[in-house]
């Protein structure tokens, strides 16, 4: 059965393809941009594959933007918008990691909120939180954006059980390192404040990390897979894909309970 999704940015990387996606198999997408630009080059887009989508800008910091969520009908509402940053944790500025927060926290919960109010009143709906692998596991040089993602997962979790007495649903979708330049750009922008004078981290190690970053996957599978979950009417709490990330995941945490100092 199509049903109606807002989804939050959706001006680039796995949330663009996934409203496209998700508009083609017939459901009724309300994409959100954080840009104008994006919101042009989307609405382009949708218009050249005979998609019927509405796109407008909604940058969630935003709160006159985040008021237009109000005006909207919808039973599935996905927190998508993020953005991310690399580099040491001890060493981070604090302004960059505040940033973080106020995008992939703060204003993501503002945004869930007013959609929770929503389908309550409706009695019935979806959320679901764009988590990460991220959120479940911890790497080096990650660690701003980890955070937040860890906090996202707790949240959601949180959520599940106070709504679900609502007929509201809860669930997370954790992609693992999809190919869309958003992991690539995080890791570009340490090097603004970086200074081998003046940190103590060792640039080596962090280049080293990143090496990683050329073995990402194909975004395209991580899509169809956020294109089947979103709308379905049952599936788990927690989707990590692919399958090699879950499994990576659960051996992660095993791991922890047994790790020494």
């Amino acid at each position: 059965m199509a049903k109606t999704i807002f989804i939050t940015g959706a001006g680039s990387g796995l949330g663009r393809g996934a409203s496209l996606g998700l508009a083609k198999k017939g459901h009724r997408v309300i994409a959100t941009t954080e840009l104008t630009s994006q919101k042009t080059d989307l609405m382009r887009e949708a218009e050249e594959q005979g998609l019927d989508m509405e796109v407008f800008k909604l940058d969630i910091t935003n709160e006159r933007d985040r008021e237009q969520i109000k005006e909207y009908d919808f039973d599935v509402f996905v927190a998508n918008a993020a953005i991310n940053e690399g580099g040491p944790l001890a060493e981070v500025p604090m302004d960059r990691i505040r940033a973080l927060f106020e995008v992939n926290v703060f204003a993501t919960l503002e945004t869930v909120q007013l959609a929770a109010r929503k389908l309550v009143e409706k009695g019935n709906g979806k959320i679901i939180f764009m988590s990460s692998m991220a959120g479940i596991s911890a790497t080096p040089y990650v660690g701003s954006y980890t955070a937040t993602k860890h906090a996202i997962e707790g949240i959601a979790q949180t959520m599940k059980s106070e709504l679900e007495k609502h007929n509201v649903k809860v669930a997370t979708i954790n992609p693992g390192a999809f190919e869309t330049g958003f992991n690539k750009r995080a890791a570009e922008e340490k090097w603004k404040w970086f200074d081998e004078d003046k940190n103590f981290t060792r640039k080596e190690d962090m280049e080293k990390q990143e090496e990683g970053l050329k073995n990402q996957f194909d975004p395209e599978d991580m899509i169809a897979k956020m294109v089947e979950i979103i709308p379905a009417d049952h599936h788990k709490f927690r989707n990590v894909y692919p399958e090699e990330t879950e499994k990576q995941l659960k051996k992660t945490q095993e791991e922890r309970w047994t790790m020494e100092i």
